[in-house]
């Protein structure tokens, strides 16, 4: 046999290898990531639901959704392991950072556009800027008869 016939098979074997390979590492890196979690610690379910953990079991988590309110989830479920400072900037809007010289962001766009500002202080008498003329054509004054040159109700009048 030819070693282009089999080139096809090879090439595709050698992608499903890589690929296995990167999913073994991605869920490698989150059981460690779970591992990593302690009573205390804030992190974001699978389903987007931020709570804090508050006891760890073997295959489960119990979390605290609210003061109070406490929710067992699978150890799959958990997304994301949050450092506190994330955390409290996500859940309860704490910032633990200074604020520094940030440009201030308008609330609307219309001052972010630089358009002239007309001075209201000028008087009627002085010339007006010339109309923007848009293309459009005034009418012919002369309605009563037709372009085609003819009038309604004759054949083919429109």
């Amino acid at each position: 046999m030819n070693l282009v016939t089999f080139l096809p098979f090879i090439v595709l074997i050698g992608a499903m290898i890589l690929m296995t390979r990167s999913a073994k590492k991605k869920q490698q890196a989150a059981a460690q990531m779970r591992d990593h979690m302690t009573p205390g610690t804030g992190v974001r379910t699978i389903g987007g639901m931020y709570a804090t953990v508050k006891e760890i079991g073997d295959d489960t988590v119990t979390l605290e959704v609210a003061p109070g309110v406490h929710a067992i989830f699978a150890k799959n479920a958990i997304g994301a392991v949050l450092e506190d400072a994330e955390y409290n900037r996500i859940v309860h809007g704490v910032s633990d950072e200074a604020p520094h010289d940030a440009p201030v962001v308008p609330d609307d766009a219309s001052s972010l556009t630089e358009a002239p500002k007309a001075d209201l202080t000028k008087d009627e008498d002085e010339a007006e800027a010339p109309k923007l003329d848009l293309g459009k054509k005034d009418e012919s004054t002369d309605e009563d008869e037709p372009k085609d040159g003819k009038a309604d109700g004759e054949a083919g009048a429109k």
